[in-house]
C-alpha cells in the first residue's frame, strides 16, 4: 500500500479531482485551507500580501494505482505549468 500526498493550489481544484476521479479513485481525505511557500508556485498564505490558499489531499491506494495516479498528476502538472501541484509517495506500512 501507498499513501500519496497531493498539495495544490486552490485554482486548480476541479482540474486535481477530475484527474483523481479519472484514475479510479474515490477514496480521499482533503485538508483545506492550508498554507505554504514554493520554490516555482510563490508563497500563499491567504492574505492580502501572499493571497492564494492551498489544500492538500491524501490518497491510500494500492501499489499499482499510486503508480498510475502519480502518472496522471505529472501529466496535469504538465498543462498547469506553475501553478502550484505537487504529489509525494510515502509508504503506507499499517491501515486500520
Amino acid at each position: 500500500m501507498k499513501m500519496i500526498m497531493i498539495s495544490y493550489n486552490e485554482a486548480v481544484e476541479s482540474e486535481v479531482m477530475d484527474s483523481i476521479a479519472g484514475c479510479g479513485l474515490k477514496n480521499y481525505t482533503k485538508i483545506t485551507d492550508t498554507y505554504g511557500s514554493g520554490l516555482t508556485s510563490g508563497t500563499h498564505l491567504g492574505n492580502d500580501i501572499w493571497p492564494g490558499k492551498n489544500s492538500v489531499l491524501y490518497v491510500a491506494c494500492e501499489d499499482r494505482e499510486a503508480k498510475e495516479l502519480l502518472s496522471c498528476i505529472k501529466e496535469l502538472r504538465k498543462t498547469l505549468g506553475k501553478e502550484g501541484l505537487k504529489a509525494f509517495l510515502l509508504p503506507l506500512e499499517d491501515m486500520t
